[in-house]
């Protein structure tokens, strides 16, 4: 069922029986896919605010949009079955044709094609979302850490521009670190649609990330005292192994001195007789 899904979302990726350049490549590629997708987001904020001009902004679409580029360009250009994989993956043609800023400049709705920007992020997590499945089921607590607080910065920042009654960027990051962990004080709540949508995509990841964290949590705790008690059955082995060792030498030490004396009273009964 999964592989259908991805093949509709257009995400599949390279397929694990084609070259192995290709599938490398495709590994590799995977990291700046996620840099494109935590820096979306921020650059949105930016725009949002006025801290940058169109310029400036124009120069990053152009950078996203090249990633995209490249990186499609680069597999077909590795993999074998070519029709396949752009088959697997027409959502990359689509931000690609889509996605030209220069296009950008001739449409009344350049405002709302920037902010479709934020479920292109959702996209491109949603591609790297098998590596971080591999980084979060390897239980690794700093890892977890870091992932769980991107994800409140990114969220932040998302919901204090989607819904004016947040307030800054910091009470953002506090109600995300709140909605996330399940808490739920409501000093801090979205109002509008949009804003109660997020919320409601930012639970349902709090209930993935903080499970998980909380399970890989207990276990490090329980195998900490596991790995205590396998120390000290390792040391009192160690010491029950010498205690045997010293009987052992003890024991023949005696049949020695055992058979030291019985030598000489052989000898004065073979005399004797």
């Amino acid at each position: 069922m999964a592989i259908k899904v991805t093949h509709l979302l257009g995400f599949t990726g390279v397929d694990a029986r084609e070259r192995s350049a290709a599938v490398k490549w495709g590994q590799h590629l995977e990291w700046p896919v996620l840099l494109v997708a935590l820096w979306i987001p921020v650059q949105w904020y930016f725009e949002e605010t006025g801290a940058v001009t169109l310029e400036t902004a124009r120069y990053f679409d152009w950078i996203i949009w090249l990633v995209f580029v490249s990186e499609t360009a680069l597999l077909t250009f590795l993999v074998h079955d070519k029709w396949r994989y752009l088959s697997n993956n027409w959502m990359n043609l689509v931000i690609i044709v889509a996605g030209i800023p220069a296009e950008w400049a001739y449409t009344p709705l350049v405002g709302a094609l920037r902010n479709l920007r934020l479920l292109l992020m959702i996209y491109l997590l949603v591609r790297v979302s098998r590596r971080l499945r591999q980084y979060l089921a390897r239980g690794r607590i700093g890892s977890m850490l870091a992932i769980i607080g991107v994800s409140v910065v990114l969220s932040g920042i998302i919901i204090s521009r989607l819904d004016g009654s947040i307030g800054t960027v910091w009470d953002g990051m506090w109600w995300a670190w709140v909605t996330l962990s399940h808490t739920g004080y409501g000093d801090v709540v979205p109002r509008t649609g949009a804003g109660r949508f997020f919320a409601a995509l930012i639970i349902l990841l709090g209930v993935v990330l903080i499970s998980l964290f909380t399970a890989n949590l207990s276990a490090y705790l329980i195998g900490s005292e596991v790995e205590k008690v396998e120390k000290e059955e390792k040391e009192a082995d160690v010491r029950l192994k010498d205690l045997s060792d010293r009987l052992e030498r003890i024991e023949r030490l005696l049949e020695a001195q055992n058979a030291a004396r019985e030598l000489p009273s052989n000898r004065t009964d073979t005399r004797l007789d």
